[in-house]
């Protein structure tokens, strides 16, 4: 294993990464950073040498300190948008992404305080005003259905 899946592209980057759906009662795990005023899925860029749903188990075991199983492939999201973190501030960034929904068990309990990252955990229903990414999670998972789907956003403009 190891280097993430991002690769310089001209004057941007290419990620590729999985998202994972953790869902509770309704509500969904998301993760937020002190710094910005938007929540995103747990997850994070798929490691050269990983598969897809090697690198969903590994990121939510980071990030939950617990290993969960997936349960299916729920949507394939192609995306453009500008980058806000350092070393990709202003940036273009393509984005290719997996987000799996995983099987939570009853007696999981997730760490929610602020990891050495600055990033917290919070339980987000997906109708909330606050922003949060992927924008498709407000409208698909307030009612899941089987199947993958396929979504493309362009944030670049």
């Amino acid at each position: 294993m190891g280097q993430d899946m991002t690769v310089p592209c001209g004057d941007g980057f290419i990620n590729i990464r999985v998202g994972a759906i953790i869902m509770r009662d309704g509500k969904v795990l998301m993760v937020k950073n002190a710094g910005h005023d938007y929540y995103y899925s747990v997850g994070g860029r798929i490691q050269f040498g990983e598969t897809a749903e090697q690198a969903v188990i590994r990121e939510v075991k980071e990030e939950t300190g617990a290993t969960l199983e997936i349960d299916r492939l729920g949507f394939v999201h192609q995306n453009y948008f500008i980058g806000d973190v350092p070393p990709i501030v202003g940036k273009v960034i393509y984005e290719l992404s997996f987000f799996y929904y995983m099987k939570v068990p009853e007696d999981f309990s997730p760490n929610l305080e602020v990891n050495n990252y600055g990033e917290f955990l919070e339980w987000i229903s997906p109708d909330t005003d606050k922003t949060i990414y992927p924008a498709f999670y407000k409208t698909q998972l307030s009612k899941p259905q089987n199947g993958i789907k396929y979504f493309t956003d362009d944030e670049r403009i």
